[in-house]
């Protein structure tokens, strides 16, 4: 079952949200050369703290953190350790979250550590970020959920890679529902599974998690031994972005956006609808 919202309760999540991107815009000022997983977890726990919410991570499902610190070939899930130091080259994905009253907000971001980074390792970050607005994007009332993967697979697949070859679209992680809990109904595919079928139709107080994962090789992943850090098997590196987003009468409006989404989507000739707290 889809939990539709009502205007009351998203704008209870925009509170949430607004929180997830104070947790990102720290701890992507915190994620330099020298700095360990275990310090941006601090941070984010700190920020968290300040604001009056609660980590929808630390606990869920025995996660033993506060934020999901992916480095590298790591897509996602990445358990934050003081033994994991970060290194001028490195990229880092850090995926938050927060409750506020009992609301959600999920949102992650993949940044650069220092200087140098190769050329591909920009671009798969931009394709990355791009497809997750493309989603975004096609978050409107007639749409079906199969729409906003398609509209994800497709601007991947449009992007010409570095020498060569696919972009990885990862096929065991995808988007998801939010709300009263983290993970909720409907489950997002970043791509076109017509075994699936259409999915539901979009309608007002539909709230999804739109999160593409890519990687420059592999669409395959495997879990380490400690049942939580997902890596792809080629050992290629990852990006991985991620907003959460609801759609309101007046259009979407991404709950974990400083502006809502205004300026992004206004790059797909799409109004963001008005932010609640304004």
């Amino acid at each position: 079952m889809v939990q539709i919202k009502t205007p009351e309760q998203i704008a209870k999540m925009r509170e949430a949200g607004l929180v997830v991107a104070a947790v990102h815009a720290a701890t992507r000022e915190a994620a330099v050369p020298g700095a360990t997983t275990k310090d941006l977890d601090e941070v984010a726990r700190k920020v968290l703290a300040e604001h009056g919410a609660k980590s929808n991570f630390l606990g869920y499902g025995g996660f033993p953190a506060t934020i999901c610190t992916s480095v590298n070939e790591v897509v996602v899930h990445g358990i934050p350790s003081e033994d994991v130091v970060l290194k001028d080259g490195d990229i880092i994905s850090v995926d938050a979250g927060a409750i506020v009253d009992g609301w959600h907000g999920d949102a992650a971001f993949t940044a650069f550590v220092g200087s140098g980074h190769a050329p591909e390792l920009v671009e798969l970050s931009r394709v990355t970020e791009e497809s997750m607005w493309a989603g975004i994007a096609a978050m409107k009332q007639g749409n079906r959920l199969v729409d906003v993967s398609r509209a994800v697979e497709t601007y991947i697949r449009r992007q010409p890679k570095p020498g060569g070859g696919r972009y990885g679209i990862i096929e065991d992680y995808g988007g998801h529902g939010i709300g009263t809990e983290m993970h909720m109904d409907p489950h997002l595919l970043n791509y076109v599974d017509r075994r699936r079928g259409k999915g539901p139709k979009l309608v007002p107080g539909f709230c999804l998690a739109i999160e593409p994962m890519v990687s420059l090789g592999t669409p395959r992943t495997e879990v380490l031994e400690d049942d939580w850090t997902v890596i792809t098997t080629d050992g290629t590196w990852s990006s991985h972005w991620e907003h959460s987003v609801a759609l309101t009468e007046q259009g979407p409006l991404v709950l974990t956006a400083p502006d809502g989404g205004k300026a992004k989507l206004a790059e797909y000739g799409v109004t963001a609808a008005p932010d609640p707290l304004a």
